[in-house]
């Protein structure tokens, strides 16, 4: 299991790891809950588990994985561009109680000094009414909000370092705070847990083809259908779906001795498929997608690599219309054997 992430706030935020605090909570195939830890003084993962109680804070994010693509091949995409998926937000997280019992026990073992421990007690006590301390008059009106890092932790997944703050039920999170959860941020964290299926391609001749002879490439069409994620924070009723279309196939022969089919190498999707499978009276045509090698791979073979371009996209809360995502690409490699075309002379 990753590292888990503590911030203390004594002084600039200080990051140490600690191992193994808690399990990832067991969750139907269909859906589970994703990673998050909160800033200030404790450690909290979204989706946790504490012996048989769950304990997912307010804001865990849902997936929805039963439209993903599937089996030991299946892998996530790479974006076609500079682009990566959300590295930390900040959504509903903890009850005035549950933040109380987080925040209080820490004041307590890490203190720090009067004054910063005082000026740390300031954020949530009320000094006229101590029975509103973490606004516990506020209670089932609305949540403490922290922050949530993404757990592949890309690059700025420890850039949100404000402490916890409220907000009311229904109301909009501060304006001034980046990186309030929204549904184009579920829809990154979606396109992370995109899977799509191994892009080996069915080649004929299968296995070894012979120099000068075009080998016809085709993939299976039954595979190569939609897949999609859906991301939700319920407690906001807010919710991304995105989806994952494959639009062509790149072939590359592993060597420059060769020609590919189309001259571009790039074949895309007709009526659901990729490419015309083989079929007896053929040999003298020229395939919509293939590849013929020039020159024999001699004692070894090439590493033909073929790799699928996704065109993804999203909609969600308030958002009907897709809004486009950078392309993903997946691909894989695989052994083409080219031999001689040997003539007897008689």
């Amino acid at each position: 299991m990753p590292a888990l992430i503590h911030r203390t706030f004594a002084g600039p935020a200080v990051v140490a790891f600690t191992a193994g605090a808690l399990l990832l909570c067991p969750a139907p195939a269909f859906a589970d809950y994703g990673d998050g830890n909160t800033n200030g003084t404790g450690t909290q993962v979204a989706g946790g588990q504490d012996g048989q109680n769950l304990t997912a804070t307010a804001g865990a994010v849902v997936y929805d994985r039963s439209k993903n693509g599937t089996g030991e091949s299946a892998g996530p995409v790479t974006a076609s561009t500079s682009w990566t998926p959300p590295a930390c937000w900040y959504a509903p997280t903890y009850s005035p109680d549950e933040l109380q019992k987080v925040k209080e026990p820490v004041w307590e073992a890490e203190s720090t000094g009067y004054e910063w421990d005082a000026e740390q007690r300031e954020k949530y006590l009320n000094k006229d009414d101590p029975s509103k301390d973490f606004n516990k008059d506020k209670a089932g009106k609305g949540y403490w909000w922290g922050s949530y890092v993404n757990k592949s932790y890309p690059p700025g997944w420890d850039s949100c370092t404000e402490d916890y703050f409220w907000v009311d039920t229904g109301d909009a999170p501060p304006a001034n705070i980046p990186n309030t959860i929204t549904p184009e941020i579920l829809a990154g964290l979606a396109y992370n847990e995109i899977r799509v299926p191994s892009t080996k391609v069915t080649l004929a001749p299968a296995g070894e083809t012979k120099v000068n002879l075009p080998t016809w490439a085709w993939l299976d069409a039954a595979q190569f259908k939609p897949v999609s994620v859906t991301a939700s924070v319920p407690v906001l009723g807010m919710e991304a779906t995105t989806v994952a279309e494959p639009v062509s196939l790149r072939i590359e022969p592993g060597t420059a001795d060769a020609q590919v089919y189309p001259a571009s190498g790039v074949c895309t999707f007709v009526n659901g498929r990729i490419g015309e499978p083989y079929a007896a009276g053929k040999a003298s045509q020229t395939p919509p997608c293939g590849v013929k090698y020039l020159r024999s791979s001699g004692d070894g073979s090439y590493p033909l690599r073929a790799t699928i371009t996704w065109k993804i996209s999203w909609t969600g809360t308030g958002v009907n219309v897709p809004v486009d995502l950078p392309d993903g690409e997946f691909g894989a490699e695989q052994a083409v054997v080219v031999q001689e075309i040997q003539a007897v002379n008689r």
